[in-house]
């Protein structure tokens, strides 16, 4: 209502345009309350309730907790309306089961502060709407407030008082006199009427007496069995909040065409916090004396009422006392199923539907929405569905309209200070500082958020994670998040008091990453494990490149860690804020996105990218060998191998992390031009990290000795596994699979299957299309092959990978070699030579000749490690072994 009213006086013609509150979703939160508040009439209307049953575990409550701004108490303001009256509920709310009378009492705590009067006020405005729906005395619970207040307000009048603290109402007159009337009652039924008039004091002790007398008509009126106990009490605050024990027993006994079951709506419950949790302790007493009365709590915490750990600081704590608050430490802020008796709920966003529907029905004009759908896309946005950010940004519209100026989406690309300033009203200096800490991380754990905020202990923290701003996913590397919007408003913070200066947040950062790197060098130590160091990359890569931080440490490392298995994972960072790299931190970002990239753009495009940050210089040293070495791969994949030689001559030239890497790309280069030799030569230096029994296994199956192939495979597969390194262990068995595709299509096919398995998730284009020609020269001879083979080089000119259209046609000679095409392998022939012109894979086009065993149109430069009859003789026998297969059908 207050927002309507404020969007009423934003403009000069209201009746321009319609206000309404557009209240949406939240039909689950209406589900549980109508199916607990159900449940809690049925048994008070059976009588299974005992109001005098002070140890029975409590189910009289549910609780709704979250984030500030996320609608907590619009939607107690809903169930309210819609308790009071049917055309006031929502209509994707359905109707209620009940018949039964029930009173909604909605209390906002949001002025309460840990004094007396406030739980007076709460007593109070709990009676106060009880006068007006009973229309008569609660006699034992009227006595006894009437007594506290002679005794707490000496000469002051009750009816004063409601009018000047603000409760005074429709019915606000009715409760004085509903009170002289409770206290006729008493004394009528002690037979004493000229007590009537006289003070409280001495009316209580003779209902005190006729109570320990056992008289059956003061029994009738005040007959619970601490009656007596609680008028002999003090009448102080204490005494007062184990008074709604005698309303409970007063409410038990009314008339049957006269009984209603109030329902108490608990809003902003967060505001009653105080370090002792006085007022805390006197509300858990009024819900706890109260079974017969339903409670809705809202507020920014859950509840812990359950917690064992707040035993003496509350009067009943524990899951047995109310199991239905219970909460495990992995759902504190993950909404969980709804299971029979949870009575605790985390509220959460809205949807981007309904942050959709909210907008445009927030403001009609002329039956149409007045946010237009670019600003209600962009609001929706950049709210993240939180719904205060949405009341904040109709506010913000109205505001610009009235300057004359028709707003733009540019225009709420923005965060709110108010929506800042609530959250930060509730928390500690310490959680301030840590807030900001966090917002820099896009996810992470107590150690992680205690390091980036410098602090020593990880209370802070770990208090920190139990507000609902922060939501929990167990399952998660670092398993918290700060909620988007309030990440947003805190980065974007220029209004608070205490806000950070620009080196503030450089030094959070600074620690930040230093933290990131902290976690992933201890986590290094113990084993090789990718998801700890992509997720450590991302979060350092943006850190480093947004805060312009120039000692990168640890980032260097974690590059050459995430390139060495070839796995490339997205790293997926946000768009530059500048086109050109103008840090280190930058230029280190666009050297990793370029690689990872590479398998999903053309090699071309990798190529010039890697270019560009090589000429801005501002890479480190160790780095700059990187961006050589992958451009040099890039240009062997785009048959540049020219370039190629020479990048990786620097590479190795520099004796530096890559070199063994380099000295095989020029080994595989040698072999591309022909050279075997030459490449076996190099083999023996290449080690582990110069992936020798790959190179050595492509030397061999290139001359069809598919026997040392696979052993050469086999050995370089299995060094994969031993080495942890899944992504060399999946190129590996394709070669391995590739190698036994020409001689053994049976055994192939189990080795593909097992390729394609160990591929999944690693994002190897080249070796997945790869894998695809594997597929048709073990399927070589079969109809499918020259249409599939169409396919495959579409696919392969997409992926900017040219070098393999020529193993595409290999495979086609193969196949035509087999079915004895003579004209089809003769136009194969051609492809194959036009594609080899350069030099390169040339030998592919004598292997075509030696399939069918015709004879070469002139010498050929290639050096084989045998001589060139035998690599003939090889692979004509292994056409001729395949037309055997075929024919016999084995």
């Amino acid at each position: 209502m207050a927002d309507n009213l404020r969007a009423l006086f934003s403009s000069n013609d209201p009746s321009a345009f319609d206000v309404s509150e557009a209240f949406t979703d939240r039909n689950s939160q209406w589900s549980v309350v109508a199916a607990a508040l159900e449940e809690h009439l049925r048994r008070v209307a059976d009588g299974s309730i005992d109001v005098e049953d002070l140890e029975a575990p409590r189910t009289n409550v549910i609780v709704f907790h979250g984030i500030g701004g996320v609608g907590k108490s619009t939607l107690l303001r809903k169930i309210e309306a819609a308790l009071t009256a049917a055309e006031q509920r929502p209509e994707q709310w359905g109707a209620p089961a009940w018949t039964e009378r029930v009173l909604p009492v909605r209390i906002d705590l949001s002025r309460a502060a840990s004094t007396g009067s406030d739980f007076e006020r709460v007593i109070l405005t709990i009676r106060l709407a009880l006068a007006g729906a009973l229309d008569r005395t609660v006699p034992s619970f009227d006595v006894a407030l009437r007594h506290y207040w002679e005794h707490v307000h000496p000469g002051e009048p009750l009816d004063e008082y409601i009018r000047r603290s603000g409760l005074a109402g429709r019915f606000s007159s009715m409760l004085p006199g509903q009170l002289r009337a409770g206290v006729g009652e008493v004394a009528a039924a002690l037979a004493l009427p000229g007590l009537v008039g006289s003070a409280a004091g001495q009316l209580t002790t003779a209902l005190v007496s006729a109570l320990r007398e056992r008289q059956e008509r003061a029994r009738a009126l005040a007959g619970a069995a601490r009656t007596a106990a609680l008028l002999e009490a003090v009448p102080d605050l204490d005494a007062l909040s184990f008074y709604p024990h005698l309303l409970a027993w007063d409410l038990n006994q009314l008339p049957v065409k006269k009984r209603l079951t109030p329902v108490v709506l608990l809003d902003t419950f967060e505001d009653t916090a105080d370090r002792h949790r006085d007022f805390e302790r006197l509300l858990q007493r009024l819900v706890w004396l109260l079974p017969n009365v339903f409670f809705v709590i809202g507020g920014r915490s859950r509840l812990q009422w359950a917690d064992p750990a707040l035993h003496g600081q509350l009067d009943w704590t524990g899951p047995a006392a109310w199991p239905g608050l219970a909460a495990t430490p992995s759902s504190l802020t993950v909404p969980q199923p709804r299971t029979a008796g949870a009575r605790q709920f985390l509220i959460g966003d809205l949807s981007p539907e309904d942050c959709e529907a909210h907008l445009a029905r927030r403001l009609v004009q002329d039956s149409r929405p007045l946010i237009g759908a670019g600003i209600r896309a962009a609001i929706t946005a950049r709210s993240h569905g939180l719904p205060l950010h949405l009341d904040l940004a109709v506010s913000r519209f109205l505001e610009i309209r009235r300057t004359g100026r028709t707003p733009t989406a540019a225009d709420f690309d923005c965060t709110f200070p108010a929506l800042l300033a609530r959250t930060l009203s509730d928390l500690t200096p310490e959680e301030r500082h840590l807030l900001r800490s966090v917002s820099l991380l896009d996810a992470f754990d107590l150690d992680l958020a205690t390091r980036t905020a410098g602090l020593a202990q990880q209370a802070p923290a770990r208090r920190l994670t139990e507000r609902p701003l922060v939501t929990e996913d167990p399952y998660a590397l670092w398993p918290y998040h700060l909620h988007r919007a309030i990440r947003s408003a805190v980065r974007d913070d220029d209004h608070s008091d205490d806000r950070w200066t620009p080196a503030d947040w450089h030094q959070a950062a600074t620690r930040a990453l230093a933290a990131l790197g902290n976690q992933w060098t201890n986590a290094a130590t113990l084993g090789p494990g990718r998801l700890l160091l992509v997720a450590c990359l991302r979060q350092g890569l943006r850190l480093a490149r947004d805060h312009h931080l120039t000692s990168l440490g640890w980032l260097t490392d974690a590059a050459y860690a995430y390139t060495d298995d070839s796995v490339w994972e997205p790293l997926t960072l946000p768009t530059p804020t500048t086109p050109v790299p103008d840090t280190p931190a930058d230029a280190v970002a666009e050297l990793l996105t370029a690689i990872t990239r590479r398998q999903h753009e053309h090699r071309q495009h990798t190529a010039d990218r890697l270019t560009a940050v090589l000429d801005t210089g501002l890479l480190p040293a160790e780095l700059t060998e990187m961006a050589l070495y992958y451009r040099a791969k890039a240009h062997k994949d785009l048959s540049q191998n020219a370039a190629a030689r020479t990048g990786m001559r620097q590479v190795a030239d520099t004796g530096g992390r890559l070199a063994p890497k380099a000295r095989r790309g020029l080994a595989n280069l040698a072999r591309l031009s022909g050279d075997f030799p030459t490449a076996l030569a190099a083999v023996p230096d290449l080690g582990w990290k110069g992936r020798h029994h790959r190179v050595l296994g492509d030397i061999h199956w290139s001359q069809a000795d598919t026997t040392a192939a696979v052993t050469a495979f086999e050995a370089g597969r299995a060094e994969a596994e031993q080495h942890g390194a899944a992504g060399e262990r999946a190129m590996t068995q394709v070669r391995l699979a590739l190698a036994l595709s020409f001689a053994d299509p049976a055994r192939a096919g189990d080795e593909l299957a097992l390729a394609h398995q160990l591929l999944t998730g690693l994002d190897q284009r080249s070796n997945t299309l790869l894998a695809q020609v594997v597929a048709l020269i073990k399927d070589a001879g079969t109809d499918s092959v020259p249409g599939r083979a169409q396919g495959l080089h579409t696919d392969i000119d997409s992926a900017g990978l040219p070098f393999l259209h020529r193993f595409v046609e290999l495979a086609l000679a193969f196949h035509h070699a087999v079915r004895d095409e003579s004209q089809d392998l003769t136009a194969t022939i051609g492809r194959l030579r036009a594609l080899t012109a350069a030099g390169d894979f040339a030998y592919f086009t004598d292997i075509a000749h030696f399939m069918a065993d015709l004879p070469l149109p002139e010498p050929s430069t290639t050096r084989w490690t045998t001589s060139e009859d035998d690599v003939r003789s090889a692979w004509h026998t292994l056409v001729q072994t395949r037309q055997n297969h075929l024919h016999t059908g084995n």
